[in-house]
């Protein structure tokens, strides 16, 4: 598959626009930044999300050992974030976590046909799997909160 190809695919995918000439594409659903980038028939794909101590409102303290915990468990967690799609992988997941982000990069081979929602499977998993780490009880930023809002009123909307 060339390298246009798989550009042409993300280009025509409707959840993904481009991020500008050679800058690969962005998905337009999503919650944090995200990227896929198109190089020598692969597709890198990085998604950054706060930490948890970022997440919190700055009236919120997260201690080192919660974070450093959070941070650990979601590291192992992400670890399984390529196993959402039959892409082989190329590159291993890396997790780092630096400045209130944690940066999540991995470089999948990209399928005729299947690239872009390799791709978006990729990034989904990563968001979920950060959401799915949230720790009660902390007061989280407004942008945060209100994914755990519109989560909790999915989850109601589901039980009617």
């Amino acid at each position: 598959m060339s390298e246009r190809d798989i550009q042409g695919a993300f280009e025509a995918h409707a959840k993904f626009e481009s991020a500008g000439p050679g800058a690969g594409y962005e998905p337009t659903a999503n919650d944090w930044e995200a990227r896929a980038s198109v190089e020598d028939g692969a597709v890198t794909v990085t998604v950054r999300v706060p930490t948890l101590s970022a997440a919190v409102t700055e009236h919120d303290d997260v201690a080192a050992v919660v974070e450093d915990g959070w941070f650990e468990t979601l590291e192992l967690r992400l670890a399984d974030a390529t196993n959402v799609t039959r892409a082989d992988v190329i590159d291993d997941p890396s997790v780092e976590r630096t400045d209130g982000e944690v940066v999540f990069e991995a470089t999948i081979d990209a399928r005729p046909g299947n690239a872009a929602d390799d791709a978006l499977a990729v990034v989904n998993y990563v968001e979920g799997t950060w959401f799915e780490g949230i720790i009660p009880g902390y007061d989280y930023r407004p942008d945060v909160q209100d994914l755990r809002d519109r989560a909790a009123g999915n989850a109601q909307t589901d039980r009617l």
